[in-house]
């Protein structure tokens, strides 16, 4: 009925596991590795322009800054319930020294950021010989 069919809908806007959530910071989820050449940062940002991104290196700190825009809405629209998170994030990583900032490698494609840190030639592990 149609009773039954509004019933129905209520509930489905009533889910408290599920709160609306509006435009305001967010924290996207990092992948860091490394291995002999330098570090690997990787983040899934979908919804994100390039020209919304913003890295710097200073001080030993990695940070990444962003910013996913809301698309217009139409007018007349009334959202029950909005998931996706809008807003700004800004994410701050500590690096070693012994990077070359300056060759950095930044790519994004299909949503996702890839940051290539190569290790400068005086971070190369070094044997140290043990003495009699």
């Amino acid at each position: 009925s149609l009773q039954n069919a509004r019933d129905l809908f209520d509930r489905f806007f009533e889910d408290e596991f599920l709160p609306l959530r509006g435009e305001k910071s967010w924290a996207p989820a990092f992948d860091i590795s490394e291995n002999e050449k330098g570090y690997m940062v990787s983040a899934e940002l979908p919804g994100i322009d390039e020209k919304d991104l913003d890295i710097t290196i200073a001080g030993g700190m990695l940070s990444i800054k962003g910013e996913k825009k809301k698309e217009t809405e139409e007018k007349g629209e009334t959202y029950h319930r909005i998931e996706r998170t809008y807003g700004s994030f800004n994410r701050s990583f500590r690096i070693p020294d012994a990077v070359e900032a300056d060759k950095v490698e930044a790519t994004y494609k299909n949503g996702i950021l890839k940051l290539v840190i190569p290790k400068s030639k005086e971070s190369a592990v070094k044997k140290i010989t043990v003495k009699k």
